[in-house]
């Protein structure tokens, strides 16, 4: 397998019990947003971008599990923030879930993830028998 492949379970496409439950709340149902990820590839590494304003180092977890790897967060609004007046309120909840099948040459003891002004670099290093290696040519 090449490259990191986006994975999406047929049930994070909608969300129906957040339907039902957001039905009588002035919250929109699909308030729950996907990040913009940026993917690259060198001969050491993959790197992934991932904007995430409004979010805190504290919103977010970056997991893996086999060759899967998921990036997540639930921000929910705090309790007394009910009762302040808002006459408009769409800052309310920030939630997501998005998987990726990582390549099997990942190097998953030195995957770094570093979070900074709205945006997560994800450095995911390939084994050393995975990247590319020159070959002396002897001459007898």
């Amino acid at each position: 397998m090449n490259g990191l492949i986006h994975y999406t379970r047929p049930a994070e496409l909608f969300d129906w019990s957040r339907l039902i439950d957001n039905f009588f709340d002035d919250a929109p149902a699909w308030e729950t947003s996907r990040p913009a990820v940026d993917v690259r590839e060198t001969e050491k590494e993959y790197s992934m971008e991932i904007e995430l304003p409004g979010l805190s180092e504290k919103d977010i977890e970056v997991k893996i599990e086999e060759n899967l790897l998921t990036l997540a967060s639930k921000k929910e609004e705090k309790k007394e923030e009910k009762k302040q007046g808002y006459l408009v309120r769409e800052r309310r909840r920030a939630e997501f879930k998005r998987s990726f099948v990582l390549p099997e040459e990942i190097n998953r003891e030195k995957i770094k993830a570093e979070f900074k002004n709205g945006l997560l670099p994800v450095t995911l290093p390939k084994t050393p028998k995975a990247q590319p290696k020159l070959i002396d040519v002897q001459v007898n």
